[in-house]
């Protein structure tokens, strides 16, 4: 059985949670290729050593005036890993490595160098602490001139690498283009590096340890104490995780995805705890009719009525030309007989709104167009939706009961997800009734 664990920033911020990383992979043979963070915060008031580098950087853009500074924000850097080291005992220095850095920062290398130092460095430390081989991310991790991600040549590159690769660590976040330039991915693109290489070796599981025991049903910042998920499918996870949801980056479920690899979601700091488990599909029946619920604020709407508009050939057509024209994305876009509502993000729309009404009445001529903002979109979501009868109507039972008015409602035709549009300021109270009426009721 083959692993590939990918270790967070929190779960590698000093000695004492290498230690536990440590224990974690020797406790499994199959876990045999880890991809580290950054070293992220040791306390709340903590800095993570990506920000340190990117100050450190800006230091040495300025020159010579701020030359000074620049060289005691390196040494801060190069004592935070050093402080690691001697907490594991180690026999290692990275003072040629601190060279090199301070060259290349006088250069004015890049943003993007710099910042691939945090995961650099710990991904050393890890090989050498662990006794795997090193692999530099700038080797096997492709990007092409323009610093889009290459999937193809990376396979290619990464498999052929790793195939007589027992165990190995290899730096999350970065990559390099062809001219050896280092390119980074998003923040959080170590969840990037570990779901490519799990791709690579067709591993069995892609372990991502974090500081959370996995997904839980609702931001535990809006309910107290909800249940985690025990499992869940990529579908319902892009849902959530689209409306806000954030536990794993984005772009790390489709290259596993492809290949059926599940994702574990574990915590550092409670390895016994099973976490969340993601696949491409499940007989396992859920425990709750809903997987999760998540959502976001600050949502503007554009109602447009006209009547006979659903003769009128075209019509919701030129209407979202307008939109398109003025490089603005929709959200949502319920309908009626003679009425369409577009949602929108407030500040993306703020700017134009003026242009697109303008662009609308020359378009299509409304009888009445009617902006509303401070709107909340929410996403109820799960499997276990589809084969349970009223769960539209439990939803706007359990609102009304918590005297919030429901602005717009969309059910998607797989039933995997209903969305609810209300007023910001009832936002926290409708998760709170939606929670209540599928999790807390026992039907």
């Amino acid at each position: 059985m083959k692993k590939v664990v990918k270790f967070g920033g929190s779960s590698l911020a000093s000695a004492e949670q290498f230690k536990k990383v440590g224990n974690i992979i020797r406790k499994e043979e199959s876990r045999r290729y880890v991809i580290p963070s950054a070293p992220g915060k040791r306390t709340p008031d903590d800095t993570k050593v990506t920000d340190m580098l990117y100050s450190c950087y800006g230091q040495a853009i300025l020159g010579e005036d701020a030359e000074k500074d620049f060289e005691e924000q390196l040494e801060a850097i190069k004592e935070r890993y050093n402080s690691i080291i001697r907490g594991l005992d180690l026999e290692l220095s990275l003072d040629e490595e601190f060279k090199t850095i301070r060259t290349n920062f006088s250069k004015k290398i890049g943003r993007d160098y710099a910042a691939s130092r945090g995961e650099y460095l710990n991904g050393i430390i890890m090989a050498a602490y662990l006794g795997y081989e090193f692999i530099d991310a700038a080797e096997v991790i492709v990007f092409d001139e323009n610093g889009n991600f290459d999937g193809d040549k990376t396979h290619e590159i990464l498999s052929a690498r790793l195939e007589n690769t027992e165990r190995a660590v290899i730096p999350g976040f970065y990559g390099a283009k062809p001219d050896g330039s280092i390119q980074t991915f998003s923040r959080g693109g170590s969840d990037i590096t570990g779901s490519i290489v799990a791709k690579a070796v067709h591993a069995d599981m892609y372990e991502n340890w974090t500081d959370v025991s996995g997904f839980l049903i609702a931001d535990p910042r809006i309910i107290k104490n909800p249940k985690p998920i025990d499992v869940i499918t990529y579908r319902e996870l892009r849902e959530l995780s689209y409306m806000g949801a954030t536990v794993l980056h984005e772009d790390a479920i489709f290259p596993v995805r492809k290949e059926g690899i599940p994702i574990n979601i574990r915590n550092t700091n409670a390895p016994e705890e099973k976490g969340t488990l993601i696949v491409e599909d499940t007989c396992r029946k859920p425990r709750f009719t809903i997987t999760g619920i998540a959502g976001k604020k600050d949502f503007a709407s554009i109602t447009i009525e006209k009547a006979m508009m659903n003769s009128e050939v075209g019509f919701c057509r030129k209407v979202l030309e307008v939109f398109e024209n003025n490089h603005i994305s929709i959200e949502h876009m319920p309908s009626g007989i003679d009425t369409m509502t577009i949602f929108v993000h407030r500040d993306e729309f703020e700017e134009k709104e003026q242009d697109v009404i303008a662009g609308i009445h020359r378009a299509v001529e409304p009888d009445f167009l009617e902006l509303e903002s401070d709107l909340a979109l929410i996403a109820v979501v799960g499997r276990g939706m589809r084969a349970t009868r009223g769960t539209s109507g439990r939803i706007f039972a359990a609102l009304a009961h918590a005297n919030v008015n429901v602005k717009m409602i969309d059910q998607g035709s797989s039933e995997l997800n209903i969305i609810i549009g209300v007023r910001s300021h009832d936002f926290d109270a409708a998760i709170n009734a939606v929670y209540d009426i599928f999790v807390n009721t026992i039907v």
